[in-house]
C-alpha cells in the first residue's frame, strides 16, 4: 500500500482554479489519492493546449487567487514541460513563477536550467535567473550540445531568447569542478538566440579559452547547431607567403534553395592582387554535382619562376574544377570529376586544394567520367582519363589520354553437363599520346633540359642517353594505340573420399590490337631504334587448359591447436604468347613474382601482356590456428617452364618480364611466413629467394600491432630489400624502412608520426655524380661537380603531428618532410607546417605554411 500511495502521490492531476470550488483564505491541500482535471488561465481557456500540473502538494489561496505546488512540481503545456521544487501560478497574470531546481525542456530536446523562472502560462515568454541552457542536435552520426548561460535571461513568445552578460560554448562542464571555465566560450556583453531564424548573435564580445581572452570581436553572428546551411560569412582563412604576401580570403555562403548554394571566396592578397573563387553545389532526386572556379590576374608574376620551372610570365592565372555522383537506378550510376589548370603550379602556389589530390607526395590531378553497372554477378564500368601533372618533373606531353576504358565481368554457373562455373572478362582500352617516355638502361642522369636556378640545376624529362636495345626502353609509346580483349573461362572443383580438391579449369583469350605509333617529334623518331613496333593490326589468341591439385592433411591436438598440411601443384598447358616486344605494354608493367601471385594462372597485371608455354606451379603451406587465437602460415613454392616460349624471358618494349625471378626456367623460389598471435598483431615475412644459389632477391618483412585496449599504441614497421635489376633500370640495390605510429595519449590527446629512411640513397648520389663528373671532364664548361655524402641512413620522408580533440575542439599540428630531385642526386626539402583548429558549431581555421630556405622547384622563385 505504502507503493501505491508514492505512485498516486506522484501522479495525481491538480484541480484547476476555474473549476475547484472557492475556498476561503490560504488552504493547505495534499495531492495525495486526488484526481483533479486541468489547470485553465483567468478567461476558464487557454491557446490551444491545457496546462498540467504534477506536485506532492497544493497550496490554494483565492485570496490572492494563485495555486502553489511544492514538492517535484511539473508542469506540461503542450511539448514543454517545467520542473522545479516549487511552482506558483497567478490566475489574474496568467503567469507562472518557478523556483529552486528549475528545469525547462522545450519541445526539440533542448533543456533550460536556472535559479528561477517567471513565465508565461504557455512558457514561451518570461525572464529566468541563473540561466542554464543547453541544446542538442544530431549531426552527421554525432551528438553536437551547446551551451548558454547568464546571470539572467528573457524569453520573448518562445522564440528568441536574450541573455545579459551571456557566455556560449559546445564544451561539456568540467564533471569535478563545474565552475572551471571550459576549453573555449565567447563572453558577451549581450547574446539573442533567435530560434525562428536559428542565429545566434554576439555583440561586444570575446572568444575564451581555458578563460584568457584571445580575441575581441565587436559584433558577430553565427548559426545555431540545428542549421546545416545559411547564408552568411564562413571562418576566414589566413595566407602569408613570400610570394603571395599576406592575406585574407572571406568565403561568403549563400543558400540559394535547400537543394543548391553558392560559395563566393575573394581573397586578398598584398602581392598578388584578389584571388576570386566560386563554388556551386546542387543535390537532385538521384545525385549530385558542384562546379568550383578560381582565378587571378597577378599583379607580380615575377615572384614565380618562368617557365619550364614555373608560370612566371603568365598574367592571369585559373582552375575549373567538377564532381558529379548520380545514380541512374540500383544497378548504374554515372558520374565524373574533372579539374583544369591554366599551368601545373597554379592549384599549389594559391594553396587549393584540389579534390582528387590526396597528398603532398604524390601530385597529379586526374580527370574522369565514368558509368558504372553491377549486378549480382557481373560488373560494367565505362570510363574516359586525362591526368595533371602537377610537378614541375612532369612533362604533360608524356601523359596519355586515355579514352575509352571499358571493363566487363560476368560470372554464371555452367551448363549442367559440366557444372562449374563459367566466366566472360571483356576489356577495351584506347589511348593517346604526343611524346614518348624513354627510360635509360641503367637509370641515367640524361634529361631533356637542366634549366638552373639560384646555382641549383633541376633536370626535366628523363630520357635515354644511348637509344638502343638493352640501353633504353620505352615505357609509354607516342601516337593511338587501342586494344580489345575478352576471355571465356570454366573451372569446376571436385573433392574425392580421401579429401584431396582437383580443380580443372580452362579458358580462351583473344586481344586485337591497333597500333598506330607516331614517329616524329620531340625524341619519336628514335624509338624504332629501341624495339621494332607492329604499325597497324595485331591478333592474338591465347587458348590454355589447366589443372590445380590440393591435398590438406587436417590434425587437431586440441589445445595446440589445429594444424593443416596442405601440398599444391597447379599444371596449366597454352601455346607460347606471339609478338613479344612488337606491341605497346601499358597496363602490364607492374609485375612482381611472390607468394601472392605464384598460382595465378597469368602472372602479367594487366591485359597488353599474354603468359604463355606450359608451366607448373608447385608449392604447399602449413597453419596452424589454436583455440585461442593464435595464427601461423608457412608457405614455400616455385614455378617451373616446362615447354614452350617463357614469356618472361624476353622483355617486351618496357622490359617487363626480365629481372623478375621467373626469366629463368625453373623460377626463384618464393615463401611466405606470417603469425598472429591474436588479431591485434600481425608479424608477416614474404621473400624471393634465387634459384641458383638461393640469396634473398626481394624481402618484405614487418609487422602491425594495435595494443588497444591495454595500451592505446597502433604501430606498424617494415623493411624492405630488392637486389639490383639493372635490365628495369635499377643498378644497385634498393633498401629502406618505413614506419607508423599513433599513440592516444589520454582519450583526447594523440601523437602520430611517420618515416621513410632509404638506405641506399647514398649510391644514387655516388652514381649521379659519377655521371656529372664525366660529362664535365669531356667538356669541361661551368663548375667542377661536387661530391656530398647524405650518409647511410637518409631520412627521405617523414610527418610528424599530434593533436587534442573533444566533444567541442579540434586542434592538430603536423609537419611534413618531403623530398624534391635535383641533378646533383641530393634532395632538397619540401617542409610543411599544418595547423587545424575547429570550434564545433561556431567553424575552423586552417594554416597551411612551408618553412625552411632552400629553392624548391615548385614554381615559386622567391623563398618562402
Amino acid at each position: 500500500m505504502r507503493k501505491v500511495a508514492h505512485i498516486l502521490r506522484k501522479t495525481a492531476l491538480l484541480a484547476a482554479l476555474a473549476f475547484a470550488a472557492p475556498l476561503a483564505g490560504g488552504v493547505s491541500a495534499h495531492a495525495q489519492g486526488m484526481a483533479a482535471p486541468k489547470l485553465g488561465n483567468s478567461g476558464g481557456k487557454l491557446r490551444g493546449d491545457k496546462l498540467l500540473v504534477e506536485a506532492n502538494e497544493l497550496i490554494y489561496d483565492n485570496d490572492h487567487n494563485t495555486v502553489t505546488a511544492r514538492g517535484n512540481a511539473e508542469l506540461h503545456f503542450g511539448p514543454r514541460t517545467l520542473q522545479a521544487d516549487s511552482v506558483r501560478y497567478d490566475r489574474a497574470s496568467g503567469r507562472v513563477f518557478a523556483q529552486g531546481n528549475v528545469r525547462l525542456t522545450e519541445a526539440d530536446g533542448g533543456v533550460v536550467t536556472g535559479e528561477r523562472m517567471e513565465l508565461s502560462d504557455d512558457f514561451k515568454t518570461g525572464f529566468v535567473d541563473a540561466f542554464r541552457g543547453q541544446q542538442t542536435v544530431e549531426r552527421r552520426a554525432e551528438t553536437v550540445r551547446t551551451r548558454f548561460s547568464a546571470p539572467r535571461a528573457e524569453r520573448l513568445n518562445g522564440e528568441q531568447t536574450s541573455f545579459e552578460a551571456g557566455s556560449y560554448t559546445a564544451c561539456e562542464p568540467c564533471k569535478d569542478n563545474p565552475e572551471t571555465p571550459p576549453l573555449w566560450q565567447i563572453r558577451a556583453k549581450k547574446i539573442i538566440h533567435d530560434n525562428e531564424t536559428h542565429t545566434i548573435y554576439f555583440d561586444d564580445s570575446t572568444l575564451e579559452i581555458a578563460g584568457i581572452p584571445v580575441a575581441y570581436l565587436p559584433y558577430f553572428e553565427a548559426a545555431d547547431p540545428t542549421v546545416k546551411r545559411k547564408t552568411g560569412f564562413l571562418t576566414p582563412r589566413f595566407i602569408s607567403t613570400t610570394a603571395l604576401g599576406r592575406g585574407v580570403s572571406l568565403p561568403y555562403f549563400i543558400n540559394l534553395a535547400p537543394n543548391y548554394d553558392l560559395t563566393i571566396t575573394p581573397t586578398l592578397l598584398s602581392r598578388q592582387g584578389v584571388l576570386g573563387q566560386a563554388e556551386f553545389r546542387q543535390r537532385i532526386d538521384n545525385g549530385f554535382y558542384n562546379i568550383r572556379l578560381s582565378g587571378i590576374s597577378q599583379t607580380t608574376p615575377s615572384a614565380f619562376l618562368p617557365s619550364p620551372l614555373g608560370a612566371g610570365e603568365r598574367d592571369f592565372r585559373g582552375s575549373v574544377e567538377s564532381q558529379g555522383r548520380f545514380y541512374i537506378n540500383d544497378r548504374w550510376r554515372t558520374g565524373w570529376d574533372l579539374v583544369g589548370v591554366t599551368d601545373k603550379w597554379f592549384l599549389d602556389n594559391y594553396r587549393i586544394r584540389n579534390q582528387n589530390i590526396t597528398t603532398d607526395y604524390f601530385r597529379e590531378a586526374t580527370s574522369t567520367a565514368y558509368l558504372i553497372g553491377q549486378g549480382d554477378r557481373s560488373w560494367f564500368e565505362a570510363r574516359g582519363y586525362y591526368f595533371k601533372g602537377l610537378s614541375s618533373f612532369d612533362w604533360q606531353k608524356q601523359q596519355p589520354i586515355v579514352a575509352p576504358v571499358i571493363d566487363y565481368d560476368k560470372r554464371i554457373n555452367g551448363p549442367a553437363e559440366i557444372g562449374g562455373e563459367v566466366r566472360f572478362q571483356a576489356n577495351i582500352t584506347s589511348l593517346t599520346r604526343e611524346t614518348t617516355q624513354f627510360q635509360g638502361l641503367p637509370r641515367t642522369s640524361s634529361y631533356l633540359f637542366s634549366p638552373s636556378v639560384n646555382g641549383v640545376s633541376f633536370p626535366l624529362y628523363q630520357t635515354c642517353t644511348v637509344f638502343q636495345r638493352g640501353l633504353c626502353s620505352i615505357d609509354g609509346l607516342a601516337g593511338t594505340n587501342t586494344r580489345a580483349s575478352a576471355e571465356l573461362s570454366w573451372r569446376r572443383s571436385f573433392i574425392d573420399e580421401w579429401g584431396q580438391k582437383f580443380t580443372p579449369f580452362a579458358y580462351l583469350r583473344t586481344d586485337a590490337f591497333f597500333t598506330n605509333p607516331s614517329f616524329s617529334g620531340y625524341q619519336n623518331d628514335l624509338a624504332p631504334q629501341v624495339a621494332k613496333i607492329d604499325d597497324g593490326f595485331a591478333g592474338r589468341v591465347m587458348p590454355a587448359v589447366g589443372l590445380d591439385y590440393r591435398y590438406p592433411f587436417v590434425a587437431n591436438f586440441g589445445a595446440l591447436g589445429v594444424h593443416t598440411l596442405e601440398p599444391i601443384g597447379q599444371i596449366i598447358a597454352r601455346p607460347s604468347e606471339t609478338r613479344i616486344g612488337r606491341l605497346p605494354n601499358e597496363d602490364a608493367q607492374s609485375l612482381v613474382f611472390d607468394d601472392t601471385s605464384l598460382f595465378e594462372w597469368d602472372k602479367f597485371s594487366g591485359y597488353d601482356r599474354a603468359e604463355g608455354g606450359v608451366r607448373t606451379n608447385l608449392g604447399g603451406q602449413y597453419s596452424v590456428v589454436t583455440p585461442s587465437g593464435w595464427y601461423t602460415n608457412i608457405m614455400f613454392g616455385e614455378s617451373i617452364q616446362l615447354a614452350g616460349v617463357n614469356s618472361f624471358r624476353r622483355g617486351d618494349i618496357a622490359n617487363v618480364g626480365l629481372d623478375s625471378g621467373l626469366e629463368t626456367r625453373r623460377s626463384d623460389f618464393v615463401g611466405r611466413f606470417q603469425v598472429s598471435p591474436n588479431q591485434n598483431i600481425t608479424f608477416i615475412t614474404r621473400a624471393r629467394f634465387d634459384q641458383s644459389d638461393f640469396h634473398v632477391a626481394r624481402l618484405e618483412t614487418g609487422a602491425t600491432a594495435r595494443f588497444a585496449p591495454f595500451l592505446p599504441l597502433t604501430v606498424s614497421a617494415f623493411y624492405s630489400y630488392y637486389e639490383a635489376q639493372p635490365l628495369l633500370g635499377y643498378s644497385h640495390y634498393r633498401e629502406g624502412v618505413t614506419a607508423t605510429a599513433t599513440y592516444n595519449i589520454t582519450p583526447n590527446w594523440f601523437v602520430s608520426g611517420s618515416l621513410l629512411v632509404d638506405l641506399t640513397h647514398y649510391l644514387d648520389v655516388r652514381n649521379t655524380y659519377t655521371d656529372a663528373l664525366s660529362a664535365y671532364l669531356s667538356n669541361p664548361i661551368g663548375t667542377v661537380p661536387t661530391y656530398q655524402n647524405p650518409g647511410r641512413f637518409y631520412l627521405s620522408g617523414a610527418s610528424f603531428g599530434g593533436g587534442y580533440q573533444d566533444e567541442c575542439t579540434t586542434i592538430s599540428l603536423n609537419y611534413i618532410n618531403s623530398p624534391i630531385a635535383t641533378a646533383t642526386g641530393v634532395r632538397e626539402r619540401n617542409q610543411t607546417v599544418l595547423l587545424r583548429v575547429e570550434l564545433k558549431t561556431l567553424g575552423e581555421a586552417d594554416l597551411r605554411q612551408n618553412v625552411g630556405t632552400a629553392t624548391t622547384a615548385d614554381g615559386i622563385a622567391t623563398v618562402r
